[in-house]
């Protein structure tokens, strides 16, 4: 009788002539000022150029994923709304050595938000930030403190609170940091370690309402001073930061997860070098550059 080969479950799949793309995305996320199903529907329309791709909600990942090269995670949205799936997500892929873009070994959102507790005790130009009371006289004093959870994410839990509110909920389980009075912020996109734009929100009170920003070569050697730190070898990285009064630029968040690009903000020659640097990032992963 003739026997049918089948994979087992723990090899990973042959690559095909062109790389099969699981791109993972929540087209529905109501994201406030952003609109993650119109960047995500442009970016894969670019990246079936070069790869067959098909889309998939973080919730289907861990089912789907065998049958691919590779998995993108794009604008899936916190990984709070569905945090099983994304573990189990990520145990498969550990098991299986499949590649994930972002890679998985990210120090910064991705592992939540204990690195800005690191990072402001090891003296980076962060946002100073502790989680419990006994430290809160490293803190600068504030009429007003951030208080927001550890893995909180998208703003989700954030509240603004007098000092002794916020040191009465310093219990390990929040970050509590001084409310600044920024001019502006600014974000620097990286494609693994290339800064590729900046965009600034002018308007403090107006986060997604971004403008194309120059930075100076200051700017770039803060913003490369955190992706250096993560040693991320595939992905894209987001540096959040906020001009403080003395003009420091102050981290605000490394988001090395699922960054949104805010693509619909940039003139169309500068979206079109992204998006080559991305396809030359995956090729990369792949092996093929």
């Amino acid at each position: 009788m003739r026997t049918i080969a089948s994979r087992r479950p723990e090899e990973p799949p042959r690559m095909s002539a062109r790389p099969r793309l699981l791109y993972v995305t929540d087209l529905a996320y109501k994201a406030r000022g952003r609109r993650y199903g119109d960047e995500d529907i442009h970016l894969t329309a670019r990246l079936r150029e070069d790869f067959d791709l098909a889309l998939c909600h973080p919730r289907d990942t861990t089912a789907l994923m065998d049958g691919f090269d590779a998995v993108v995670v794009r604008n899936s949205g916190p990984v709070l709304a569905h945090q099983d799936a994304y573990d189990a997500f990520r145990a498969r892929a550990a098991d299986t050595g499949a590649l994930v873009y972002n890679e998985l070994s990210g120090k910064a959102d991705m592992a939540g938000k204990q690195y800005l507790l690191d990072l402001s005790a090891g003296g980076f130009p962060v946002i100073p930030t502790v989680d419990r009371t006994e430290d809160f006289p490293r803190l600068p004093a504030a009429d007003r403190y951030v208080v927001k959870p550890k893995l909180g994410a998208d703003s989700i839990g954030l509240r603004i609170l007098s000092a002794e509110r916020a040191r009465d909920l310093a219990d390990g389980d929040v970050l509590v940091q001084p409310c600044v009075d920024f001019a502006y912020e600014v974000s620097f996109y990286f494609v693994d370690d290339d800064f590729q734009y900046a965009l600034y929100a002018p308007h403090p009170d107006r986060r997604w309402h971004l403008e194309p920003y120059e930075p100076t070569a200051g700017d770039l050697e803060f913003a490369r001073r955190f992706i250096d730190w993560n040693a991320l070898g595939h992905g894209i990285q987001r540096v959040d930061a906020c001009r403080a009064p003395d003009g420091e630029l102050l981290l605000v968040e490394l988001e090395d997860l699922n960054p949104y690009l805010s693509l619909d903000a940039l003139e169309e020659e500068r979206r079109d070098a992204f998006v080559r640097a991305m396809k030359a990032s995956l090729h990369r992963m792949f092996g093929r550059a």
